[in-house]
């Protein structure tokens, strides 16, 4: 990725790893005999131009930046594929880079790129080997000695292959070496290719790939970059690996399969994209397509799409979720809650195969406590379970959300069998609920940096409204009775509202002067279980407006930040007369994202009151970011 405000000087600019460290890569066009510096050159050679950025756009799937150089264009097109439903072009583990020259009149163009061992996470003990298949260059650069499922303390894999790949085109000639920084580049400025050199590894070097283009008025190349992993995931001792490695076409060369599947994919890209972009500028306006463009690809790196790497069985997939930069644990319960809209929108599959290895350990009797466990490994990618029962601990939490999640999928897909499979390992979660879901021991939530306090409303909520999707999706309507009776508490009693009923408290009883962002309110409305009034949805619209600070609306009474994926939640739930709450919600989080203060991949946690207004406050890089669909997920599943 590329913080924001460095793209108007793009030719010095080097792109990063979501947690800051540099990924050097450097980028140049030798138009008409001229060399200019395009991405990633902060120190340019002698003589060395840089090109100057004309425009920058974003889409969900691809990130492009326009120069001119001389009297041409140059284009950069960064392609991540979003696939869901493919699921080999979704786990193939690269991007495409296309670099597209047009000039009103013929010239002499040739481009290159370069890396060096930064995208390994370490320095040192690098090794490279080139190799040419199906017509494909490749480099591929590799730690020495590395530990399948080592990372850097920055948490760059140090385990697997970078892999940077390209084949001529019809009318380019692609030349490649290894060496020295200043010596390849050199190279490149002095003939506009490479000399094949590939002497051993030192530190500094760099890999490069160049193409000549000839003579021309309109020409493109495209390179792959990525990391590939034999191993992706250790579940439960049992090494899985990516999806594509059980697709025959992809097995024996996955960058050459990728380069192949350039044209389908591209297409693709370009028609989900612009459904994205109609959707949801069509049902909340502009501001709402633009902050759903910039997370879809963030939910969808955090994931891993996999199958046995023993097996290679395409029937058993799973995918795997990092809890990127909280604490990198390996699928969160309470992240994938929050994440869930995206992928109910896109392909509801995902809820299960997220939900798939979570259930699977639970069934083997390992997990002792009376409450749903919170994530499946302390440190991605060990998804080793805890069996020395010390997973955090969000008793009501994680009990709600796993009801909330089996029902979201159930009704999305219309699969009752997967709930079935497991409705033994659920019935004491629910049951779990109805003893404490109302009456609570001291405890936190999903928000942890707060201090744990008993009886707290947004708990309260979740738990009603779980133990009435239990009771629905496997037909308990005991259950179901006693969500709707703690909900009638909640509200019509007024245990857990101010007493002119103007908004939920934060604790309960007796807290009237304090407040709660109703985030918990959503999946009743979207799954249409009624277990709160509309009344309450109204009386939570009515009041947002009245504690909103200058950058949002608080998460309560307790705090000065907010929280971009429960804003979204809350706008969803309770949208208020003439979408009016909504559209204030969701302007705050457009106003925020796009406020040039937070130079990290986006945050979902961020100061809305006092001091920083707009800052983010740690939190970077996260997939809870799949939450802000959830206006776009009222208008039904499989959307897209």
């Amino acid at each position: 990725w590329l913080p924001g405000n460095l793209v108007d000087s793009l030719p010095t600019a080097v792109p990063q790893f979501w947690n800051g460290q540099n990924l050097n890569t450097g980028v140049f066009a030798k138009i008409a005999g001229t060399t200019y510096s395009l991405l990633g050159v902060p120190a340019p050679p002698s003589g060395i131009r840089a090109a100057s950025v004309t425009r920058a756009e974003y889409t969900a799937t691809h990130t492009i930046f326009t120069l001119t150089a001389g009297s041409a264009t140059v284009r950069l097109d960064f392609l991540s594929p979003v696939s869901p439903r493919n699921y080999v072009r979704q786990s193939l583990p690269y991007s495409y880079l296309t670099v597209s020259v047009s000039s009103p009149t013929s010239v002499s163009a040739q481009v290159y790129l370069d890396l060096d061992e930064s995208w390994t996470g370490q320095r040192g003990n690098t090794r490279h080997h080139l190799y040419d298949t199906n017509a494909t260059t490749t480099w591929e650069i590799t730690v020495a000695g590395a530990a399948t499922y080592a990372q850097s303390p920055q948490e760059q894999a140090l385990w697997g292959r970078v892999i940077l790949s390209s084949r001529p085109s019809t009318t380019s000639r692609l030349t490649s070496s290894s060496g020295r920084l200043n010596d390849i580049r050199s190279q490149f400025i002095t003939n506009g290719r490479l000399s094949g050199s590939n002497p051993p590894w030192a530190t500094g070097d760099v890999a490069a790939l160049s193409h000549d283009l000839g003579t021309t008025t309109s020409s493109s190349v495209t390179f792959a970059l990525g990391i590939e992993r034999d191993y992706a995931i250790n579940f439960l001792g049992r090494p899985r690996a990516l999806y594509y490695r059980g697709y025959t076409p992809a097995k024996t060369c996955g960058v050459c399969y990728f380069l192949d599947d350039f044209t389908p994919a591209n297409a693709e890209s370009r028609t989900f994209d612009a459904q994205i972009e109609s959707r949801a500028s069509a049902l909340a306006g502009t501001n709402y397509s633009d902050v759903l463009t910039l997370s879809t690809r963030q939910v969808y790196g955090a994931t891993d799409l996999t199958i046995p790497a023993d097996t290679l069985d395409t029937s058993n997939v799973m995918v795997f979720m990092k809890e990127i930069s909280s604490d990198g644990n390996v699928n969160t319960i309470d992240v994938i809650f929050p994440a869930f809209p995206i992928f109910y929108v896109m392909n509801p599959e995902y809820i299960r195969l997220l939900l798939e290895p979570v259930m699977q350990y639970l069934a083997t009797g390992r997990w002792k406590q009376p409450y749903m466990i919170h994530d499946i490994g302390a440190n991605y990618p060990l998804a080793m379970g805890h069996d020395d029962q010390t997973a955090e601990a969000q008793p009501v939490e994680e009990c709600g959300n796993i009801m909330l999640l089996m029902y979201a999928y159930t009704q999305a897909s219309r699969n009752t069998t997967f709930a079935q499979t497991y409705r033994n390992i659920l019935r004491p979660y629910a049951d779990y609920l109805v003893t404490n879901g109302l009456n609570m021991s001291s405890q936190i939530s999903t928000d942890d940096n707060q201090a744990p306090s008993a009886n707290q409303t947004s708990l309260a909520i979740k738990a009603s409204i779980g133990l009435v999707a239990y009771g629905t999706l496997l037909n308990d309507p005991n259950y179901t009775s006693v969500g709707k009776s703690y909900a009638n508490t909640l509200y019509n009693q007024g245990l857990a509202t101010d007493p002119a009923k103007t908004h939920f408290t934060l604790n309960y009883p007796g807290s009237s002067d304090t407040f709660i962002l109703t985030y918990n309110l959503y999946p009743d409305v979207l799954l249409k279980l009624g277990t709160f009034p509309q009344a309450a949805l109204d009386m939570e619209a009515a009041y947002y407006p009245r504690v909103r600070a200058a950058g949002g609306v608080p998460l309560s009474t307790r705090t000065t930040y907010g929280k971009t994926d429960w804003m979204n939640f809350a706008a969803a739930a309770s949208p208020g007369v003439n979408n009016g709450t909504r559209e204030l919600l969701i302007n705050d989080v457009h106003a925020y994202v796009s406020n040039g203060l937070n130079q990290v991949p986006v945050s979902d946690e961020y100061t809305v009151a006092g001091a920083g207004v707009g800052k983010n406050l740690g939190f970077r890089a996260r997939p809870v970011v799949g939450g802000h669909f959830a206006t776009l997920a009222m208008q039904g599943s499989s959307l897209l």
